[in-house]
């Protein structure tokens, strides 16, 4: 499903580390206090485990949140782990992220503004 996720909504991720043991509030809460950002928005927020092979997502679909979770068996997401901040991803780097690639690619092709950053 979050390999195939369209939605011409934003994507922001959440860099670093995340304790994926919390349910919707407390992602909700996270997406408020940390990000400043308005959870029940339009919008895909994503989080990933220490371990990097899970990722959950808090999604707004109206009349209540969906929580995905995704669990790799082989690999790890390329998740970046600089710092405690969010970023607006473009339809690109959530392809690459999803992909298994890192959201930064220097040798591909950028259009004028194509990373977008909060």
């Amino acid at each position: 499903m979050l390999n195939d996720f369209k939605c011409d909504c934003p994507v922001y991720i959440a860099f670093g580390y995340t304790d994926l043991r919390g349910g919707i509030d407390r992602l909700a809460a996270k997406v408020t206090s940390e990000f400043n950002l308005n959870p029940f928005q339009k919008a895909l927020f994503m989080f990933c485990g220490r371990k990097r092979d899970r990722i959950k997502c808090l999604y707004w679909e109206g009349d209540g949140f969906v929580l995905l979770y995704k669990r790799l068996e082989n690999g790890v997401f390329q998740w970046p782990r600089t710092s405690k901040e969010v970023h607006e991803l473009t339809p690109q780097q959530y392809r690459w992220l999803m992909e298994g690639l890192k959201i930064e690619q220097p040798g591909a092709h950028r259009k004028t503004g194509d990373f977008i950053f909060c």
